[in-house]
């Protein structure tokens, strides 16, 4: 083989806090795994890392350079203290096994399927607005994130991976245009003609209130940016989920 892509770990809150030792097995276990094919085979390596290593930011947008606000003992470290290891061991390799790496850090993706009960804010509301509940926001809604359509993040993928092998990185995947939680569930309502209600729920511990990448090295050095607006992204992904929840 030439080239692997590690994608391995649960990605929203609710599944990946579901077996939180196992989902930190995954990311540390599964790391060493791919690492060790990858200097078997002479192959190089990609690791999907998360914006959730920078955990709750103090920093906006987020750079590469920023070393995060992260609770190593809360019930997302699972997720966030699995993935910032996975670096650590990824560069260890590099440096003392002279494995070949590119790692990138993804911010949030979306798009068609989705499973409907995957937990992330975009499949919620869409399922939650074309069945008619209530669309569930935590907190008062006004926390943001930036979301970056599949066809994009797999460009980007692919680009990270074609790069010259000094390219190790990290770097930032994401969509740099940035939108209030509330303001997404006022966009699907209305792509989905819904009359579904909004409700508020008790934010979450240690849910971030801002995330948003800075994506000045993509575009230096991948010459990659999202080109799908979040609008053209939603409907596609609604016009799946129509077809599905039909099935």
């Amino acid at each position: 083989m030439d080239e692997i892509y590690n994608l391995a770990c649960p990605a929203s809150p609710v599944h990946y806090q579901f077996d939180p030792v196992q989902t930190t097995k995954t990311s540390v276990m599964g790391a060493i795994n791919m690492l060790g094919l990858a200097k078997r085979t002479h192959a190089r390596v990609l690791q999907t890392s998360t914006s959730e290593v920078y955990g709750d930011p103090d920093v906006h947008p987020q750079p590469e350079s920023y070393r995060g606000n992260v609770n190593p003992l809360g019930p997302r470290a699972c997720y966030d203290e699995g993935k910032r290891c996975a670096e650590t061991l990824f560069f260890d390799y590099h440096r003392q096994q002279n494995v070949r790496i590119k790692v990138v850090r993804i911010f949030n993706t979306y798009g068609p399927r989705m499973h409907p009960n995957d937990g992330r804010v975009v499949s919620n509301f869409i399922v939650q607005a074309l069945r008619g509940e209530d669309i569930t926001l935590y907190g008062d809604g006004s926390q943001t994130r930036a979301f970056c359509y599949v066809d994009d993040m797999v460009d980007g993928l692919i680009r990270m991976m074609a790069a010259p092998a000094e390219l190790t990185g990290p770097i930032n995947l994401g969509n740099p245009h940035e939108i209030a939680v509330s303001e997404l569930a006022q966009i699907i309502l209305r792509l989905t003609g819904s009359k579904s209600r909004l409700v508020f729920r008790p934010l979450p511990k240690d849910d971030p209130t801002q995330r948003c990448p800075d994506i000045s090295l993509a575009r230096t050095h991948l010459d990659w940016e999202p080109t799908i607006g979040l609008e053209a992204g939603l409907r596609r992904t609604i016009d799946y989920f129509c077809s599905a929840l039909a099935a």
